[in-house]
C-alpha cells in the first residue's frame, strides 16, 4: 500500500498501480529509453507479486509488442521470479520499472522470454505501442504517462537508477557466464604444473611398459618337478588299494530343542488354579445348603 501511494501519480518515464480487486497484481507503463530502438514507445505490462513479497521477487509480464520481450510470458531477469537468488528485499516496484527500462536496449542472448528483433522492427513496434489500450485496467498509452520533459530526476529516481545500473551489470555478467559456461574451455594450468605432470605420466608409462615386457619370475631350482599325470594316477591307485575309501563322516548335530512356550504353561497353571477355586466354591455352596436343610428339619 505504501508503494501504491508513492506511485499513484504518473511520471514521464513510468507509472504503476495495483488492480482494484487484487493488490498482488500491478499494471505498469514505461517509456522506451531515449536514443534507442524503443525511443518514442510506451509499453504496458503486469507485475505479479508473490505473497512473500518483498522477500521474494515479482514476476514481470509484458503486454505490448516491443521486439525485446515476448508478450504474455514471464521474462527472465535478475529482478524477476526466475532468479530469486539475486533478488534483494530492499528493491521495490519503482526499482523494477527503472530496471526494465534499462534492460530494453540490451541483447536477449537466448534468455527466457527474450527476443532479438531487428532495429527497424523495434522502431515500428514503438510507434504502434502508442495505440495500445489494456482491456483489464483500461489504461491507454496516450494518457498513461506525462509528456517527456528535460527536468532533472527526483532524488528517489536517482537512487533507483543507481540500483538499476547495479542490477543491469549483474544481469549482464550472469548472462555472460551462463552463455559461455557450456562452450568455454577449462582454464589452462600453469606451465610448471603441466610439465611436472607430463613428466610423471611419462615415468609411469615407462614403468608400466617395463613391467609388461619383463619375463615372469622363474621357480627355484631346488623345488622338485611336478609329477606327470601317469604318476599321479599310479599313486592314487596305490592309495586306494591300501586304504579303502572311507565314507565321509559328518559331525553329529543334536536336534534343536523346540523352544518351550512359557506363556502356554503359565496359562495352563492359571486354568487349573481357577478350576480348583471354582470347585471349592461349589462344594462350600452345597455344604451350606445341606446344613440349612438339616437345621430346618430340626
Amino acid at each position: 500500500m505504501k508503494e501504491a501511494a508513492e506511485l499513484r501519480d504518473p511520471t514521464d518515464h513510468y507509472h504503476a498501480q495495483p488492480l482494484e480487486d487484487n493488490l498482488f497484481e500491478w499494471h505498469f507503463s514505461v517509456r522506451g529509453p531515449p536514443d534507442s530502438d524503443f525511443d518514442g514507445g510506451v509499453y504496458h505490462g503486469r507485475i505479479v507479486l508473490p505473497p512473500e513479497y518483498p522477500m521474494k521477487p515479482p514476476s514481470i509480464i509484458l503486454l505490448t509488442p516491443n521486439g525485446r520481450f515476448e508478450v504474455g510470458k514471464k521474462i527472465c531477469l535478475s529482478i524477476s521470479g526466475h532468479h530469486p537468488e539475486t533478488w534483494q528485499p530492499s528493491w521495490s516496484i519503482r526499482t523494477a520499472l527503472i530496471a526494465i527500462i534499462g534492460f530494453m536496449p540490451t541483447k536477449g542472448e537466448g534468455a527466457i522470454g527474450s527476443l532479438d528483433y531487428t532495429p527497424e522492427e523495434r522502431r515500428a513496434l514503438a510507434k504502434k505501442s502508442q495505440d495500445f489500450c489494456c482491456e483489464t485496467c483500461g489504461c491507454s498509452m496516450h494518457l498513461a504517462l506525462l509528456a517527456p520533459s528535460p527536468t532533472n530526476p527526483s532524488p528517489e529516481d536517482q537512487e533507483d537508477q543507481a540500483l538499476a545500473q547495479q542490477i543491469n551489470f549483474k544481469a549482464e555478467s550472469r548472462q555472460g557466464s551462463e552463455g559461455t559456461g557450456a562452450e568455454s574451455e577449462p582454464p589452462a594450468e600453469p606451465q610448471g604444473e603441466t610439465s611436472s605432470s607430463g613428466r610423471q605420466e611419462e615415468e609411469e608409462n615407462a614403468q608400466a611398459e617395463q613391467a609388461e615386457a619383463a619375463p615372469p619370475p622363474r621357480e627355484e631350482e631346488t623345488s622338485p618337478p611336478a609329477p606327470s599325470t601317469h604318476q599321479r594316477r599310479a599313486q592314487q591307485q596305490q592309495r586306494d588299494q591300501i586304504e579303502p575309501p572311507s565314507r565321509p563322516t559328518f559331525p553329529h548335530t543334536a536336534a534343536p530343542h523346540p523352544p518351550q512356550d512359557t506363556s502356554h504353561a503359565g496359562s495352563v497353571v492359571l486354568i487349573v488354579v481357577l478350576a480348583l477355586l471354582l470347585a471349592a466354591l461349589i462344594f462350600r455352596r452345597v455344604y451350606l445348603t445341606n446344613e440349612y436343610k438339616f437345621d430346618y428339619e430340626l
